[in-house]
C-alpha cells in the first residue's frame, strides 16, 4: 500500500479529488497518510478530518530559514512513512532538503498546459489571467515531477481545456479544475502506485498495462 502525503494551502479540491478517486476504487493500492497545510484554518484540513485523515499545519513564517522548513516537512512526512509526495495546490516552492529525500516522488499539478504560464510566481489564478490576456485558445493543466526549478520538472501528464470567449479567470480556473486537474491528479497517482511511470532521458515513460511503453505527457 503506497502511503502519501499531500501538500496543501488552501480549499482542498484537488485533494477532495483524490479522496474520491481512491473511496471509489479508481485508486487502488495507495493511502493518503497525512495532509500538511501551509496555513492554518483553511477548508483543506477540514476535508482531510472528515474522511479520517491525518492533518498538520506547518507555517513556513514559523521557521527561520526555508532549509529548516524543508526539514520539518521532511521529519513531518518520513513520520508518517510517506513515499510518494503530492503538491495539490501547495503554494510554497519547496527546497532542496525535500526534493533530494524524495527525488522523483513529487508530483505537483499545475493549471496551465507547460511550458506556457509557468514558473516563479504563476499561481493560483495567475495563469489563466496570463492566458486570456495572451488570447490563447486551449489552455489545460500538467502533472510533473518536482524538481528545482519551479514547474520544470518532466512531464507525466497533460490535459488541455479549450477558452471559451466569454471567460473570466474565475470561470476559466474552474472549468481547468474540473476538466483536466480533478482528472490527471488521480491518474498520475494511480500509474506511480502501479509503478507504471519510468524516467528515460528526463522524459517520462507510462508503461502500458499490457506491458507496451508510451511516451508521458498526454491524457485522452
Amino acid at each position: 500500500m503506497l502511503k502519501i502525503g499531500v501538500l496543501v494551502s488552501g480549499g482542498g479540491t484537488n485533494l477532495q479529488a483524490i479522496i474520491d478517486s481512491i473511496e471509489s476504487g479508481y485508486i487502488r493500492n495507495a493511502a493518503i497518510a497525512v495532509v500538511v497545510s501551509s496555513k492554518p484554518g483553511v477548508y483543506a484540513l477540514e476535508r482531510a478530518k472528515k474522511h479520517g485523515i491525518p492533518a498538520v499545519c506547518i507555517k513556513k513564517d514559523d521557521f527561520s530559514s526555508p532549509e529548516d522548513y524543508d526539514l520539518a516537512l521532511v521529519s513531518c512526512l518520513e513520520g508518517c512513512g510517506v513515499e510518494l509526495v503530492v503538491m495539490a495546490g501547495f503554494l510554497s516552492i519547496v527546497g532542496k532538503g525535500l526534493i533530494d529525500r524524495y527525488q522523483n516522488r513529487i508530483i505537483n499539478v499545475h493549471p496551465s498546459l507547460i511550458p506556457s504560464f509557468c514558473g516563479k510566481g504563476f499561481y493560483g489564478i495567475i495563469p489563466h489571467q496570463k492566458a486570456l490576456e495572451r488570447g490563447v485558445k486551449v489552455t489545460g493543466a500538467t502533472v510533473h515531477f518536482v524538481n528545482e526549478e519551479p514547474d520544470g520538472g518532466p512531464i507525466i501528464l497533460q490535459k488541455a481545456v479549450y477558452v471559451r470567449e466569454d471567460d473570466t479567470p474565475e470561470t476559466l480556473q474552474k472549468r481547468v479544475m474540473e476538466e483536466a486537474e480533478w482528472k490527471i491528479l488521480p491518474e498520475a497517482i494511480k500509474l506511480f502506485s502501479e509503478g507504471r511511470l519510468e524516467l528515460c532521458g528526463g522524459r517520462v515513460k507510462i508503461r502500458e498495462a499490457g506491458g507496451e511503453d508510451d511516451e508521458g505527457g498526454a491524457a485522452s
